[in-house]
């Protein structure tokens, strides 16, 4: 599903981002990418989206070799993900409906399909009563949840929230992991980058930390050395 193979990201003129990390993970895992500000988080989340390329080594994401990937390919990769960001990213003159199938159409989705697939995903995400509201006219949450059902109104294999419970009010957050761990339930491949310790130990399956460009945690590696 993923793997970093000894990738290393450098950025001019002497910031090493990331130094020689290998992870793998696998389908229907739910992992939180844990770190502080500067750790080299967004770095792996931008060479996750190949918005970067690694220095040295492998970037593999659903089975795209992103080291060596052709331009005109990193859309179709793209198409694999679905992708939750921060800052919601909807756009403020559409309507929730909107919002949603203007991802499907961007990909060529025929009308028809896009009918019945957006009322699904309103309903999965508790939003059918917003779906001719604008965002304007959303709670943060609410606007998060849109952003969410956008992610998945292409059924993704895989999952990538970026800071998902950031902009939001703490009990709010509660109902964004909820949705998360629903979705990694049926199969769905969830990775969460985030700063926030306490959510990923209440949440995480798996946990693996990055500090310094390095990973100085995988619980997963902590479990297989243990037993």
């Amino acid at each position: 599903m993923i793997d970093f193979k000894n990738v290393t990201k450098t950025y001019k003129p002497d910031i090493t981002a990331l130094k020689g990390i290998s992870l793998h993970i696998d389908k229907g895992e739910f992992v939180f990418v844990l770190g502080p500000s500067g750790a080299g988080k967004s770095t792996f989340l931008k060479l996750m989206l190949r918005e970067e390329a690694a220095d040295k080594g492998e970037v593999i994401v659903n089975g795209y070799n992103l080291s060596k990937i052709k331009q005109r390919d990193i859309p179709y990769m793209r198409r694999t993900l679905g992708v939750v960001f921060q800052d919601f990213r909807l756009i403020p003159t559409m309507t929730v409906y909107e919002n949603i199938a203007f991802a499907m159409r961007v990909t060529n989705i025929g009308e028809k399909d896009i009918k019945k697939r957006v009322p699904y995903i309103l309903n999965l995400v508790g939003l059918t009563d917003k779906a001719k509201k604008f965002p304007t006219q959303l709670s943060g949450g609410e606007q998060q949840r849109v952003a969410l059902a956008r992610a998945l109104v292409h059924s993704p294999e895989l999952v990538i929230a970026d800071e998902p419970t950031g902009n939001i009010d703490p009990e709010l957050s509660i109902e964004i992991m909820e949705l998360l761990k629903a979705i990694n339930s049926v199969g769905t491949t969830v990775v969460v980058v985030t700063h926030e310790h306490e959510l990923a130990h209440t949440y995480a399956k798996r946990i693996i930390e990055i500090k310094d460009g390095t990973i100085v945690l995988d619980t997963a590696m902590a479990k297989a050395v243990r037993f």
